[in-house]
């Protein structure tokens, strides 16, 4: 594959037709390229969630290469990530690595790693994290910019915001994905939290600002509904609404995506991690491939 473009989003020649207008016309879900994916909404979720074994040998793998005794661990979310938690759990108990701190990425991965025996962070202690793991959504090649955040949740969940946070603040972080949701061209879902209040002016910017190459829908709380969200709108535990901005055209810089969505009045925060340092651990049958922003671009033959 060839490296990932530098070059903005190519725009189209779309007429302009008001959001709030096709609010009113469109009912059906987006065609299967810009439909939001379904997932389960867990955080550091169990082994039995993960249907792949392949996955765990990129688990373990992580935990091998990057965990070292005496650490602060952010530990992430997604089914890789559950058992990248596991097996830290058993290498704490084997006596293979001493001294790990986890800082948890929800609830639920607080009660994860606390059945594996690891040392879980007060909140209050906010300690600099040394490394974090996570599951990505999908992975930008040649820049390891990832997306997180399109798993469902209910309203009343926290959001993406404290994953992103701990990914963030870490002094490096490793993105656990498939092989397949390694890609140039990213297609899809860009998760993206508003305020509540006027989220009609925000929608029609963010809008505008990718006229032709996606399509804007606020995130409902239950079924499937119109571009509004329907009556029932998802409001998350911060009391946000969450836009999924899907593209049907290929991203060609995921970085400049979200520098753009950081600059519109409402927009809170997004599902786009990049300006890290990263690294991808790929898991494909047989083998799992470790990439930095160095060795990114997998090649065709």
């Amino acid at each position: 594959m060839e490296a990932v473009a530098g070059a903005r989003i190519p725009r189209s020649s779309h007429a302009r037709v008001p959001l709030c207008q096709r609010l009113r016309q469109r009912h059906a879900v987006p065609s299967s390229t810009g439909r939001r994916p379904r997932g389960r909404a867990v955080a550091c979720a169990s082994a039995a969630d993960a249907d792949v074994v392949h996955l765990f040998d990129a688990a373990k793998l992580t935990v091998d290469d990057f965990v070292k005794s005496g650490m602060v661990v952010g530990l992430g979310s997604g089914a890789a990530s559950g058992l990248a938690v596991q097996y830290l759990g058993t290498r704490l108990r084997r006596g293979s690595l001493t001294g790990i701190v986890g800082v948890p990425s929800s609830a639920i991965c607080v009660s994860e790693a606390e059945k594996a025996g690891i040392k879980i962070s007060n909140s209050e202690e906010r300690p600099q994290i040394d490394f974090a793991f996570t599951d990505a959504d999908v992975i930008e090649e040649g820049t390891l910019a990832a997306i997180i955040g399109r798993r469902k949740i209910q309203t009343g969940e926290p959001s993406f915001i404290q994953e992103k946070g701990i990914v963030k603040s870490a002094g490096k972080v490793a993105f656990i994905i498939d092989n397949d949701k390694y890609v140039n061209g990213v297609e899809g879902s860009i998760p993206v939290l508003i305020k509540s209040g006027n989220w009609i002016d925000t929608a029609e910017e963010i809008d505008d600002l990718f006229l032709g190459d996606a399509e804007v829908w606020r995130r409902p709380s239950i079924g499937t509904a119109g571009p509004s969200g329907g009556d029932f709108p998802l409001v998350t535990k911060e009391g946000y609404h969450i836009l999924d901005v899907i593209f049907t055209t290929p991203i060609q810089d995921l970085g400049k995506v979200a520098e753009d969505l950081e600059k519109i009045i409402g927009v809170v925060d997004h599902g786009i991690i990049y300006n890290t340092t990263s690294y991808a651990v790929i898991a494909s049958k047989g083998e799992v491939k470790v990439l930095d922003q160095k060795s990114s671009v997998i090649s065709n033959t």
